[in-house]
């Protein structure tokens, strides 16, 4: 196994600090700082006067949210610290300065990929099995937005590109019922329709599931995946295959579909999970810092898009976050960057970016927030209730 060895500067700041709170609290901190010395963001106040949101109905009707889960959790010492800055030039030195930047947000749930995300999308701590196809308990955000809206099912989508996510789009809540979730394209399920029989071209793209390999499901994809393909995307299936010949991951192929996905219905809620980082799970540190570093370059790409998109320019808020972090090297019941399992600071305190219309730009926030906070912002943003959520409305972005 690859690993990286010695303690940074960064690790020693915040294992001095002591007691849990005041470990994440140092490394909260330490991020600001960071940020402040490469990325130039000035330090934002616990009280605002007045936010830049724009407000009054018109303007939320034309809003449009995009949220892109840094998956597989990544640690600072591989991203915003000084010795790992070298792997996000982008996020450091275009996102992040067009960015409200907050240090210091905490995941108290299970550390798990898929609950991990179907609590983000729920704003509410899921306590569904990991390895299973099942759905979030309590309502998603796709739910509260096209209900509370009266938006259509074309107006909300999620792009996963593990295969255990199909479930993710929509709740078993009884209060909102079946049909008003988002719908949900695997573009490993896009692939193996398109592909019946012989994937030995793309056999690279359609890997899954590093966190447990005994637990791998059934990767086929039916006619239902090729209608996603033809008359959602309008992509024929050998103009789909010689794309995806030409790429290197999974996570390149779920921003292709996703491009693909705001040039052709535009929605205006839109969720991609990324998931290449994962690879960590393998422990090959290389592998691992592979991912982030593709990870960084996609995410600039689809804010690119953005601005290149008549429907979004202008209009849009991303929000980038990881579902969660990773272990200490320094954790005796840890494993380091390989895996997520001691709930130790470093796995459970990331960071989330939000960047476009109606947030401050370049400013720095370290002041605590939950990743379960996320959705009942993107409702006082959008104009939705998240009635059902745990989370609470993050103030400085709204």
């Amino acid at each position: 196994m690859e690993r990286a060895t010695g303690m940074s500067d960064f690790a020693r700041s915040w294992t001095r600090a002591g007691s849990p709170r005041a470990m994440a609290m140092q490394l909260s901190r330490t991020r600001r700082e960071f940020l402040r010395d490469a990325a130039h963001l000035a330090l934002g106040g616990a009280l605002l006067s007045k936010s830049p949101l724009v407000r009054g109905e018109a303007a939320q009707k034309r809003r449009k949210m995009i949220v892109i889960t840094f998956g597989g959790g990544a640690r600072d010492q591989e991203t915003f610290a000084p010795e790992g800055q070298h792997n996000i030039p982008n996020m450091l030195s275009q996102m992040a300065p067009q960015s409200s930047f907050f240090t210091h947000v905490t995941n108290d749930g299970i550390l798990g990929h898929y609950v991990a995300t179907a609590s983000l999308t729920t704003g509410s701590y899921e306590t569904l099995n990991n390895f299973s196809a099942v759905p979030p308990e309590h309502p998603t955000v796709f739910e509260y937005f096209r209900k509370d809206l009266r938006r259509p099912a074309t107006d909300a989508w999620v792009v996963a590109p593990s295969n255990g996510f199909n479930r993710i789009g929509e709740s078993d809540s009884r209060s909102y019922g079946q049909g008003l979730g988002a719908a949900v394209i695997l573009p490993k399920h896009l692939l193996a329709a398109a592909t019946p029989g012989s994937t030995v071209d793309v056999d690279h793209l359609l890997r899954d599931n590093y966190e447990n390999p005994l637990y791998t499901p059934q990767l086929s994809g039916n006619p239902f995946d090729l209608e996603q393909l033809e008359n959602v995307l309008r992509l024929s299936v050998s103009d789909f295959l010689s794309h995806a010949r030409t790429l290197s991951s999974p996570d390149e192929l779920s921003v292709y579909i996703a491009k693909r996905l705001m040039e052709r219905e535009a929605p205006s809620l839109l969720w991609i999970t990324m998931h290449d980082i994962d690879v960590a799970h393998s422990g090959a540190y290389s592998l691992y810092v592979d991912g982030i570093r593709r990870t960084d370059r996609l995410c600039a790409e689809l804010w690119q898009a953005v601005q290149a998109n008549p429907e979004y320019a202008g209009k849009t808020t991303m929000f980038i976050l990881p579902d969660f972090g990773r272990d200490s090297d320094y954790d005796a019941g840890g494993n380091g960057f390989q895996h997520h399992r001691t709930g130790d600071v470093a796995s459970r305190t990331t960071w989330m970016m939000a960047l476009g219309a109606g947030v401050r730009e370049g400013v720095v926030y370290d002041q605590p927030v939950q990743s379960i906070d996320l959705v009942p912002s993107l409702g006082a943003m959008m104009g939705f209730s998240a009635a059902q959520s745990a989370g609470k409305p993050i103030r400085e972005l709204v």
